[in-house]
């Protein structure tokens, strides 16, 4: 919520979300989704979900989605 609260204070005209997260199971769960239902005005690109557990191994997942974000 404190995302959508932060989203509600600016223009959002031409902006892009890259949404990511860490996680323990859920992964991203319905944000993005819920990011396009709200704010249609946006383009949400495909998120990056890493667990919390295998965080500290996830350097090149995170380089790879990185550098195919449009």
């Amino acid at each position: 919520m404190e995302v959508f609260s932060f989203l509600d204070q600016i223009d959002l005209s031409g902006m892009i979300i890259h949404p990511f997260c860490t996680h323990e199971g859920s992964g991203l769960g319905n944000s993005v989704q819920a990011f396009a239902n709200e704010y249609p005005e946006l383009m949400v690109t495909k998120g990056l979900a890493i667990r919390g557990s295998r965080a500290n191994k996830a350097d090149q997942a995170i380089f790879d989605w990185l550098t195919t974000q449009d």
